[in-house]
């Protein structure tokens, strides 16, 4: 372990991410060329979703390599015959059960298993799976154990819950200062994720091919990608909106308005898709996000709001994070997908400095967003003015528009102090859960 974050202190000044200037750190977004996606390799027996039966349920947006993965076991027969087969048994993280669950249920199409080593270096390397399909990051099998072989396969559980077997196929020794470099953008263990990588993750990363057998058991309701493609509107523009904390006022309005962006049709609908899985650790936890967010979906009543709750382990990697975000809305369906400022982003755990730029998320997305085939939209920059509520910065400059802010800071001192929070920054349903839980 010691090794490991030495290892990454060495490289701390070095990066890899956009043309800008991330975090004071210089960054590359070199253009990934496209390959011929042809190659990506056949079902292994399991239901998959074609791009034709996805057309068939009305739904606009095709299955991230064009078949959404389901692998999961449907009898008790065939989940009695893949547990006979294990030889061990091993607990999953917290972290590991959140990758299980959309492998299993096609939230990381076109992937059916933890990668190995070839496929976890091209997505390091190229943010690309073998056979050329975008990846935005690698989704890995970590373990300290010295036992585990390839050709072992071994029962996945969630405390006394089976959750998948995973059949091994090899077991390799990352190069974890390169991952974190290229996915992070720099190898310094004051970035969240790198430090993640540095000391929670094991020694070894192993691939695996997962067989399905029970979806964890949480306190918030977790639809599959299949399931949430059959609950939206035929033909209609999908705009995912990503979030890991309680909705406020602001995010509201933005995620509300983008329906009225010009790249957005019609008739589309928003669907509010926050992680409720692990995340910073000052981060409000996802239970009681969950109950934040089922108060205000009741409170709003919007017909063109849609919720849906995803079991995603955040990596704060901004940029990269937000091609995983948009490649994962792609398979439950979503055609477009939110951008916010600095999405993903992460502040240095020693001097405060943000890692990554405001925007360059948003213009790393609208970058790859066409080989992706999600539409970026960018979130207007709002903010709250006595005279015409809520509009964006631009119009209340312009206007000479008077404006009213309140710091994250400072709504948690009051939130503990219990002193009434405006209604032009939170709603009461989500500041009466947020003192009853926290």
């Amino acid at each position: 372990m010691k090794l490991a974050i030495a290892a990454l202190s060495l490289i701390a000044s070095a990066s890899a991410f956009a043309p800008s200037q991330v975090g004071g750190r210089a960054v590359s977004t070199a253009a990934f060329a496209p390959k011929n996606v042809a190659a990506f390799e056949a079902s292994r027996g399991f239901a998959l979703m074609s791009t034709a039966e996805s057309t068939e349920l009305g739904v606009k947006q095709e299955p991230h390599g064009g078949k959404l993965v389901d692998l999961m076991l449907k009898t008790d027969e065939e989940k009695e015959a893949a547990i006979a087969k294990c030889t061990s048994e091993l607990q999953l993280t917290p972290r590991q059960l959140c990758d299980v669950e959309l492998i299993m249920n096609g939230g990381f199409s076109p992937i059916e298993g933890f990668m190995d080593e070839e496929t976890y270096k091209s997505v390091v390397e190229n943010m690309e799976l073998p056979s050329g399909v975008i990846f935005g990051l690698p989704v890995v099998f970590d373990t300290n154990s010295e036992d585990l072989s390839p050709g072992d396969i071994v029962l996945l559980k969630d405390g006394d819950r089976n959750i998948a077997t995973i059949e091994f196929t090899d077991k390799f020794t990352p190069d974890k200062p390169l991952e974190c470099l290229k996915c992070y953008g720099t190898a310094t263990i004051e970035h969240p994720g790198a430090l993640m990588v540095a000391t929670e993750r094991g020694r070894y990363y192993m691939g695996g091919k997962i067989t399905g057998l029970n979806n964890p058991v949480r306190d918030f309701p977790c639809k599959t990608p299949a399931e949430v493609r059959a609950t939206l509107p035929a033909d209609t523009d999908v705009v995912a909106f990503q979030c890991r904390n309680p909705v406020h006022r602001a995010h509201y309005e933005l995620f509300t308005r983008a329906l009225d962006d010009p790249l957005v049709g019609e008739d589309g609908v928003v669907l509010v898709h926050p992680t409720c899985g692990p995340t910073q650790a000052d981060d409000i936890p996802g239970d009681v996000r969950y109950k934040t967010y089922e108060v205000l979906k009741e409170e709003t009543h919007n017909p063109r709001t849609r919720w849906e709750y995803l079991p995603y382990s955040m990596h704060m990697a901004g940029p990269r994070e937000a091609i995983q975000h948009m490649m994962i809305r792609k398979n439950f369906g979503c055609t477009h997908f939110i951008i916010g400022r600095d999405m993903a982003g992460s502040k240095s755990s020693v001097t405060g400095e943000d890692f990554y730029g405001a925007y360059d998320a948003q213009d790393f997305a609208k970058e790859h967003g066409p080989r992706l085939g999600v539409m970026p939209v960018p979130s207007l920059n709002l903010v709250y003015t006595e005279e015409e509520g809520y509009v964006t910065a631009d119009e209340a400059k312009e206007k000479g528009l008077s404006e009213k802010k309140l710091s994250g800071t400072k709504f948690r001192q009051m939130l503990r102090g219990g002193e009434d929070i405006p209604e032009w920054f939170a709603f009461k349903s989500v500041v009466s859960v947020l003192r009853e839980n926290i």
